[in-house]
């Protein structure tokens, strides 16, 4: 069973995923109007990551014979100066959501549970691999600098992107 600190923080972090899914369908909505489908394709995989990573979690808060609670999801930012400033709002976002995790981590182990503890390893893996993924975007798009048939190139590759997996 959840303690009412370790459920609130769980609710909190529900939120703060299906934000992180809302922030993503912004930014594929934002790269469909610029015509750049490769990159909205990407950010509408990562919506839907993210918002697998919030249903997890409340599947964990109902095993554990916790109360999911619902919030007002804020609206997130519309519009970007490029792809890169995109890419780095994404990686700024997600170094967020880090830390946390983080928080939850050490909020499991000063309460001494142990399930929930173990559960969010998954998360702290998968916040490597995040951060690890937006930055490598990033550093292409860096590379790329304002060369448009780099640009060309990155959004097909991009565009490659399948769904997300089962998390």
């Amino acid at each position: 069973m959840l303690s009412e600190k370790m459920q609130d923080a769980l609710n909190q972090q529900i939120n703060a995923e299906f934000y992180a899914s809302y922030l993503y369908l912004s930014m594929a909505a934002y790269f469909e109007a610029e015509n750049l489908l490769g990159f909205a394709n990407w950010m509408r995989m990562q919506s839907e990551e993210e918002n697998m990573h919030a249903m997890k979690i409340y599947d964990f808060v109902n095993e554990r014979d916790g109360r999911v609670i619902l919030s007002a999801i804020d609206a997130p930012p519309t519009e970007w100066d490029s792809a890169l400033a995109a890419f780095e709002a994404s990686l700024a976002h997600e170094r967020k959501v880090t830390g946390m995790i983080n928080d939850l981590v050490d909020l499991a182990l000063d309460e001494r549970d142990h399930a929930t503890n173990s559960f969010l390893q998954w998360f702290v893996d998968e916040q490597v691999e995040e951060e690890a993924s937006v930055d490598a975007v990033i550093q292409d798009l860096k590379r790329i600098g304002e060369s448009p048939q780099g640009l060309f190139l990155l959004d097909r590759e991009l565009g490659q992107r399948g769904g997300a997996e089962e998390v």
